[in-house]
């Protein structure tokens, strides 16, 4: 019985590796998973169980606005380096994908989160900023508001433009208005001074 035991025992060791067995991993990486990093590391590493193929493996780096921030891979027996582009500060995923001895794919994902960047989004629209001369500069192509906008109003109908014009109108009527009452009165006065004149006359 023990001589059974023995060969068993000896033909388990010289059988060949289950599929699970013959599974890749990831075993670990630079930067580790969930770190926060302060210098933008020049490349990215991972470390596996076994030698990745490089025709199977795809490895990707995505930051945040989902850009790419990654080059082309570099193997290294279990290793694989991939050149690190940064961008943004915040986090960036670290996505792989390879096929293990037995034929399956094996996927995963190693975070890490940057501290420090450059600006993610430079087609973003730019706000107010402060110019030299202590106001404040409106964009390219942003609408600038009238400072008589907001305490000027106009009666319904009626345009800015149209406004001017009008009081002008009213006030060249009241000019000859006054015009015409100041002819009145002088030809008033001279009829009237016409007529004690010609009285006078008749008189004497």
């Amino acid at each position: 019985m023990p001589v059974v035991l023995g060969v068993a025992f000896g033909v388990s060791f010289l059988a060949p590796p289950t599929p699970a067995a013959a599974h890749n991993s990831l075993t670990g990486s630079d930067p580790r998973d969930g770190a926060r990093v302060a210098t933008a590391p020049a490349r990215i590493e991972l470390r596996f169980l076994a030698k990745p193929a490089p025709a199977t493996t795809k490895i990707t780096i995505t930051g945040p606005d989902n850009v790419v921030a990654g080059g082309p891979p570099v193997f290294d027996g279990s290793r694989v380096r991939v050149p690190f582009t940064p961008a943004a500060a915040g986090l960036y995923v670290v996505g792989y994908q390879l096929a293990s001895g037995d034929g399956h794919p094996v996927k995963g994902e190693v975070r890490f989160t940057l501290t420090t960047g450059t600006a993610a989004d430079p087609s973003a629209s730019p706000s107010a900023l402060p110019s030299a001369d202590g106001g404040t500069a409106v964009p390219p192509g942003a609408a600038v508001a009238s400072p008589s906008a907001g305490s000027a109003s106009t009666a319904p109908g009626v345009t800015p433009t149209a406004v001017v014009p009008l009081a002008q109108e009213r006030a060249n009527s009241a000019q000859r208005l006054w015009l015409w009452a100041l002819g009145a009165l002088v030809l008033l006065a001279a009829l009237v001074s016409g007529l004690l004149i010609r009285r006078r006359a008749t008189r004497g």
